[in-house]
C-alpha cells in the first residue's frame, strides 16, 4: 500500500519534473538513422530527440559538426552526387535540405502529415517522402521544391527505399483498416519512379508493423523487417510464443514470391526487428532487434536452401531460425538504424538510447569499436523510463515490451483479448499514449484509477508473465508514459481559427437541442461527456456500443486528443471510421443525438472532431 501511495504522489509531480528537466542541462540525442558519405569518410547521424544531424569522422570516430533541423527528425538520404542531405522533420512537416559542403540548412520543403522515410531517385531530381499520419507519399521536385503529387499508401506510411531497378518501396507501421477481429494485414507499396505511379501493393498477411526495407546492390534480393502480432488469441499464450512473431519478408532471387522468415528461437524472442542491411555479395543479412539490444546475422545461402526445402509456410516455426541465423551480436541500448560502409567492411549501428554508434567488422561479425556521440551521461527518470518502455527483459523469455503495442509511444491499430477480463471477454482497442495527465481513469472499463495501477502488477501478472518492475522502475516508467506530449494537430489552422465546416461541426458538438427543438439530455450531449480541457468527464457510460462478449455495457469516456489518427474506434475497435460510430453503431441515438443529422452535417461534426 505504501508503494502505491508513493507512486500516486509521484504522478502529481510529473509535470513539474518534466519542466525542470527540459530547463536543465541534460541533453539526450537518440540517434536512430544514418547514411555514409560516398567515400565513406563521414557518417551523417540523425538524432531524433535533439533535432540535429551529427557529422562523424569515421577514421577518428569523433563528431566534427552538428546541424540543427526541424522537430522530431525521422529519416535522411544523401543525394546521388553527395552535395545535399535531405532530412524529414516529422513534427514540422518539412524536409530540411542540408548543403554538405557548408553543413547548413539551405531550404525546407513542405510535405504531407508527419514525414518519416525518404528516398531520392538516381538522377537526384525527385524525392519520395512517406507521411505517417496522412498515410501517403509526397513526390517532390527538388529543383522547384514543390510537391508534384501525393500518392496513396497503406496505413502509417513510414520507410521508403529505392530499389536499384528504379522502383520505390514503401513500408507501413500500422495495419490497414479491416473488419474488426480479422487477421491484421499490411502491405509494401511499390511505385514506378519514372511514371510516379503506384504499380503494386504487395500484401503482407498477419503483419501489423513493417519497418525498414533493404535491397542488395544488384537489386535482385529484397528484405523487409516486420512484426506479426497474434492479437486474435488471448494474451495468456505468452508462454507458448503466441503473442508476437518477429520476422522478415524476403523476396527476389532464389525465393518463391514473398517468404516470411521467423527470427525468434524456441525460448527467446528478438523484437522489434527494425533496421536491415544486405552485404554487397548478398552473403549476409543484418537485422537490428531493438528490444533485446542485438543485431541478428543471417546466412543468405542457408536461408534460401531452408526455404526451398519447406513445403509450407514456416514463419510460425520457432525452430527454423537455427538453420540460417549464424550470430547474435550484442549492442548498446535500443539499436535502430544500421548502414554498411561503401566497401562493406564495416556495419554501423545506431544505439538510440545510449547515444552511441556500434562499429561491427563484417568479416568476423564482432564489435570493433563504439563511437560516443556526446549525449548526457546523467540518466534521469525520463531516460530510465524510456529505456524500460523499450526493453523486453521484463517479459517472459524477452517476448515483448510496451513499445510493441505502442509503436514509437503511439498505438498499433489493433484490438486485443486481454486475460484479466476472461478469455474471449472484453476485447479492447489499443489507445494512444499522448497527453495522458488529467485523463484518468484508465482501461476501457475505467478499472485502473491511475497509471501505476495500469502499468504495475496488472502488466506483470497478465502481460509479461514474469516478475518485472521494482518500485523505482515502475515510477520511472510512469514518469515517461505520462510525459508523452500531444503531437501537432494538422487539422487546426495555424492561427487557431476554425474553417467554416469546423465551425458548423463545433455548433453541432455543443448543441443542447436537436433539429426539432427537442432538448437533448445532458448525458447525451457530445460536449457534456467529452468536456474541456481533455474532452473526458472521467466517468463510464452506457452508450449502446456494448457487445455480447462485454461484461459491462459501460465504458470509459475516451479523451479525444488527435482522434483523427487513431482508427479503429469504440472500445472494441468495431467502428472502422469516425463516421461509422454514428451511422452503424448508434441506431438509437444513445451515443449522442446524431440520427437527425444529414450526411453533410455529420461530415461537419467529424471535421471539428479532427481538430481536437
Amino acid at each position: 500500500m505504501r508503494t502505491r501511495v508513493i507512486l500516486v504522489a509521484v504522478l502529481a509531480l510529473v509535470p513539474l519534473f518534466i519542466a525542470s528537466t527540459q530547463a536543465g542541462s541534460d541533453r539526450y540525442l537518440n540517434p536512430s538513422e544514418m547514411v555514409t558519405s560516398t567515400d565513406g569518410r563521414l557518417l551523417y547521424v540523425l538524432c531524433e530527440r535533439a533535432d540535429v544531424i551529427l557529422v562523424v569522422d569515421t577514421n577518428s570516430g569523433k563528431v566534427t559538426h552538428e546541424v540543427a533541423v526541424g522537430h522530431q527528425p525521422r529519416g535522411l538520404i544523401l543525394s546521388p552526387d553527395g552535395k545535399s542531405l535531405y532530412v524529414t522533420s516529422s513534427w514540422s512537416d518539412t524536409v530540411s535540405v542540408i548543403d554538405t559542403a557548408k553543413l547548413e540548412v539551405v531550404s525546407k520543403l513542405p510535405t504531407g502529415y508527419e514525414p518519416t522515410g525518404i528516398a531520392t531517385v538516381r538522377d537526384g531530381k525527385t524525392l519520395y517522402v512517406a507521411n505517417r499520419v496522412s498515410s501517403d507519399i509526397s513526390v517532390i521536385d527538388v529543383a522547384s521544391g514543390q510537391e508534384l503529387r501525393r500518392l496513396e499508401g497503406g496505413r502509417g506510411a513510414s520507410q521508403v527505399t529505392l530499389s536499384p531497378e528504379g522502383k520505390v518501396y514503401v513500408a507501413h507501421v500500422y495495419p490497414n483498416i479491416r473488419q474488426t477481429r480479422t487477421p491484421p494485414q499490411s502491405e509494401i507499396t511499390v511505385i514506378d519512379a519514372a511514371r510516379q505511379y503506384v504499380v503494386e501493393r504487395k500484401p503482407l498477411p498477419n503483419v501489423a508493423g513493417v519497418f525498414h526495407i533493404a535491397f542488395s546492390t544488384d537489386g535482385k534480393l529484397g528484405v523487409a523487417s516486420e512484426l506479426r502480432p497474434k492479437n486474435l488469441v488471448p494474451l495468456a499464450h505468452v508462454e507458448h510464443g503466441w503473442v508476437f512473431g518477429n520476422a522478415l519478408t524476403v523476396f527476389g532471387e532464389g525465393f518463391d514470391g514473398l517468404v516470411q522468415v521467423p527470427l525468434d528461437e524456441l525460448d527467446r524472442y528478438f523484437t522489434i526487428p527494425y533496421g536491415v542491411a544486405i552485404t554487397r555479395d548478398k552473403a549476409k543479412i543484418y537485422v537490428t532487434s531493438t528490444g533485446v539490444d542485438q543485431v541478428t546475422v543471417i546466412n543468405t545461402a542457408r536461408l534460401r536452401a531452408y526455404a526451398h526445402a519447406q513445403h509450407a509456410p514456416f514463419v510460425n516455426d520457432l525452430s527454423a531460425s537455427a538453420n540460417y541465423v549464424t550470430a547474435r551480436i550484442s549492442t548498446g541500448r535500443n539499436p535502430r538504424g544500421l548502414t554498411l560502409s561503401p566497401d562493406g567492411k564495416r556495419l554501423y549501428v545506431a544505439n538510440r538510447l545510449d547515444d552511441s554508434i556500434e562499429v561491427i567488422d563484417t568479416q568476423s561479425d564482432k564489435v570493433v569499436s563504439t563511437i560516443d556521440l556526446g549525449g548526457s551521461k546523467n540518466v534521469d527518470a525520463l531516460r530510465r523510463g524510456e529505456r524500460i518502455f523499450n526493453e523486453t527483459k521484463f517479459s517472459f523469455q524477452s517476448h515483448f515490451s510496451c513499445a510493441n503495442c505502442h509503436i514509437d509511444g503511439t498505438f498499433d491499430g489493433l484490438t486485443w483479448d486481454l486475460e484479466p477480463d476472461g478469455f474471449g471477454k472484453d476485447v479492447v482497442d489499443n489507445r494512444l499514449l499522448e497527453d495522458l495527465t488529467g485523463t484518468e481513469p484508465f482501461k476501457w472499463n475505467g478499472g485502473n484509477p491511475d497509471m501505476p495501477t495500469e502499468c504495475g502488477p496488472r502488466t506483470e501478472k497478465y502481460f509479461y508473465r514474469s516478475q518485472s518492475y521494482n518500485g523505482q522502475e515502475l515510477t520511472d516508467l510512469v514518469t515517461y508514459v505520462m510525459a508523452q506530449p500531444l503531437r501537432p494537430n494538422r487539422y487546426r489552422l495555424p492561427n487557431g481559427e476554425l474553417t467554416e465546416a469546423q465551425e458548423r461541426g463545433k455548433a453541432i458538438y455543443e448543441r443542447t437541442v436537436d433539429k426539432t427543438g427537442k432538448p437533448i439530455a445532458e448525458t447525451n450531449r457530445c460536449g457534456s461527456c467529452h468536456a474541456d480541457p481533455k474532452f473526458t468527464d472521467h466517468l463510464t457510460h452506457d452508450v449502446g456500443s456494448g457487445k455480447p462478449i462485454d461484461r459491462s455495457p459501460k465504458f470509459d469516456t475516451a479523451h479525444l486528443g488527435n482522434i483523427h489518427m487513431t482508427a479503429p474506434y469504440l472500445h472494441d475497435g468495431s467502428a472502422r471510421s469516425l463516421e461509422e460510430i454514428w451511422t452503424v453503431f448508434n441506431p438509437n441515438d444513445t451515443h449522442g443525438r446524431t440520427n437527425d443529422l444529414t450526411k453533410d452535417e455529420l461530415n461537419d461534426l467529424i471535421e471539428y472532431l479532427r481538430t481536437l
